[in-house]
């Protein structure tokens, strides 16, 4: 069973948790705004951490929930490393009694993704705005089930597309608003997983569409946000085909293993295995998941070769959009080389654009999302013309600069004015990944899906706006 499934029989007691002990006059007297996170993966510890160092002065923690009680303690005594409260920790049955005894005004939601919608319900049910990691979701269902509490309870849900607050891909939705290559009539996209990081996909409960949807919704909704976003777009219809050709057992013969296995800690062919992971050699991996174990049994190291994954390693994908524009998308897992590129054709010209990514594994001291050294390429070609050199905009950290940004834009009070409308809703967060879950469905029956079948009442988002499709355009000259 997944590590924070929505466990309904774990109890408190029966774990040991509600461990924090607050003032409830202290809560009261409080002006900062009070948080409370679910699911404390590796994942939730950078909004932890936001919250307890950088926004301390106007944010706060005051309760966590998850299915296992060590990684409980991890985010308590990460807690007291920063000098701040411990948190109130609550088993995941108890998610309603954490919301009535701590009543925090915000729920962010880092679990598994096939668990994302009961958390977000509840939360708004309950009274509280939501924030969600992507995907938002992973099915038609549960996304409809999330718009319709939306309506339903005139509470806030956000998603959070970090990759917008990137600095070169806000620079790329700042070239395109300019309207220097005029409107997009066509994008060509590609997005590499290398075998470090996307093996790792094959390791986790992510290798279970029931759990993540898959890399189509789990890893892709990343990728369609920033296209649509990018476009100011709404997409319509979606083909698309997908298989797993890689990550088979089939393929662990031919790299010279005997067999495929359970998992790396116990291999018998790890000396010989070129995707062997070292959990106990990984001192955060190992706090967060080896020494866990115990707890839930969730096994952080299974083996990537193994016959019971059922998600694609290999994608290829076609949308058509409300303004016209077509996307060609692809998505490998086992590449050379991490990173992207794209490309716009518009009405007056091209810009071309890529990223190589750092090698990145969750759970260890990596950076996820790293650009490499000069790892930004972008320039625009006219119709008839010289290309021009674009100086890419830059950023530190993680998903290449954009965590701060965004961790910034959500945790401050009065965050700046946003030309770029970079935050997002409910709406967009169902437009991404309506486009993997499409896809999904076009990978079982072999037929184009629309989009407009899959949900309903669904509401426009909100974008900035772009150049016009219907105004004069310059005539190419030689």
């Amino acid at each position: 069973m997944p590590r924070r499934t929505f466990v309904k029989g774990v109890s408190a007691v029966g774990v040991g948790l509600a461990l924090g002990v607050t003032s409830l006059a202290a809560v009261t007297e409080n002006k900062r705004r009070r948080y409370a996170i679910v699911g404390v993966g590796s994942r939730s510890q950078m909004y932890q951490s936001a919250i307890e160092t950088t926004h301390k002065e106007h944010a706060e923690l005051v309760a966590i929930c998850d299915t296992n009680a060590g990684r409980l303690e991890v985010s308590r005594a990460l807690a007291r490393r920063h000098g701040a409260a411990e948190p109130k920790a609550y088993a995941a049955a108890d998610f309603e009694r954490m919301i009535a005894e701590t009543k925090p005004e915000f729920v962010i939601v880092t679990t598994v993704d096939g668990t994302h919608h009961e958390y977000l319900i509840r939360a708004m049910e309950l009274g509280c705005d939501t924030i969600t990691e992507k995907p938002m979701t992973t099915t038609s269902a549960k996304c409809q089930a999330i718009i319709d509490a939306r309506k339903r309870t005139g509470k806030n849900c956000r998603v959070l597309f970090n990759y917008r607050y990137s600095p070169p891909r806000t620079q790329v939705k700042d070239i395109l608003m300019s309207g220097e290559i005029g409107d997009v009539l066509s994008v060509d996209f590609q997005w590499l997983l290398n075998t470090s990081h996307g093996a790792d996909y094959f390791r986790r409960w992510h290798s279970h569409k029931e759990n993540s949807g898959g890399l189509m919704v789990h890893k892709a909704t990343h990728h369609f946000d920033l296209v649509n976003w990018w476009l100011g777009a709404v997409p319509q219809a979606v083909t698309a085909m997908g298989k797993r050709e890689f990550y088979t057992p089939a393929m662990a013969k031919r790299l010279g293993l005997e067999s495929h296995h359970e998992r790396c800690l116990t291999c018998p062919e790890k000396k010989k295995c070129g995707f062997y992971l070292d959990m106990a050699a990984q001192p955060k991996m190992k706090q967060l998941y080896l020494d866990q174990e115990k707890h839930d049994g969730y096994l952080r190291d299974r083996c990537v070769f193994r016959p019971d994954i059922d998600i694609e390693d290999t994608m290829n994908v076609a949308v058509r959009y409300d303004n016209g524009a077509t996307l060609s998308y692809s998505l490998n897992a086992f590449n050379a080389w991490e990173g992207y590129q794209i490309a716009f054709n518009g009405t007056k010209g091209r810009l071309e654009h890529s990223i190589v990514e750092k090698i990145y594994v969750n759970g260890t001291d990596s950076v996820q999302g790293g650009i490499t050294e000069g790892g930004v390429t972008t320039r625009v070609i006219p119709l008839r013309g010289a290309p021009r050199e674009v100086e890419p905009w830059t950023g530190t950290g993680s998903h290449g600069g954009g965590d701060k940004i965004m961790l910034d834009d959500m945790f401050l009070p009065k965050p700046p004015e946003d030309k770029y409308q970079r935050a997002a809703d409910e709406r967009a967060g169902a437009a991404s990944i309506l486009i993997g879950i499409a896809a999904n469905q076009c990978f079982e029956k072999g037929t184009p899906v629309n989009i407009a079948d899959l949900v309903k009442n669904l509401a426009r988002p909100d974008y900035a706006p772009m150049p016009s499709r219907t105004g004069p355009l310059p005539m190419p000259q030689a």
